[in-house]
């Protein structure tokens, strides 16, 4: 029976009909669907969808239709949409992976910072007594050195003398943490 009479039965609703045209078509569609997926499964599933299509859309089928022509161009235009969710799939994931890292980020750096300031208030307890009060005032309650000075009744340069000591004592103790550490330092203790 030729593609005319074929489609003739198909468009009628006409089960033998598509079986008939699946028979004939669908192993050319699916090398085709293979050619360009290199899946055996993503090409089956094309085959599968192109005729559920071509069912359920059997009214509008022309029978004047150069019928292998038109399934192939079904075939092509479900492959590139197949494509197309792909990359949207991949993009989509990678931005999921970037968000994760960069949660993951933040996650490990707010666990350094917790760890490096505790590991600051263990040195700074190490201090001399003098040179602990001085840096407290200094670095945590925010007193000038002049302000300072007055309160322990000592001159300033006493005061910039012990709080350079403990910058230095807790630079050299925080240098063994690596790079984060001083880094930390830099924007936390001097």
């Amino acid at each position: 029976m030729d593609d005319i009479k074929l489609i003739k039965r198909f468009k009628a609703g006409e089960k033998i009909a598509i079986n008939e045209l699946y028979d004939r078509y669908s192993n050319k569609l699916y090398r085709f669907a293979l050619g360009y997926l290199k899946s055996d499964a993503e090409a089956r599933d094309i085959v599968q969808e192109v005729f559920v299509r071509l069912w359920n859309n059997r009214k509008d089928l022309e029978e004047s239709t150069k019928f292998e022509a038109f399934l192939f161009t079904v075939t092509k235009n479900i492959v590139v949409s197949t494509f197309r969710k792909k990359i949207i799939e991949k993009e989509y994931l990678d931005h999921l992976k970037y968000l994760v890292i960069d949660n993951h980020s933040d996650t490990e750096t707010q666990v350094d910072y917790a760890l490096l300031s505790e590991k600051v208030s263990s040195l700074i307890t190490q201090l001399p007594a003098q040179q602990k009060k001085v840096y407290i005032l200094s670095k945590e309650k925010g007193y000038t050195n002049k302000a300072i000075a007055e309160e322990l009744d000592i001159s300033i340069k006493t005061v910039e003398r012990h709080i350079t000591k403990a910058r230095r004592f807790l630079k050299e103790n925080l240098g063994n943490y690596g790079i984060i550490a001083l880094l930390f330092y830099e924007l936390f203790i001097r």
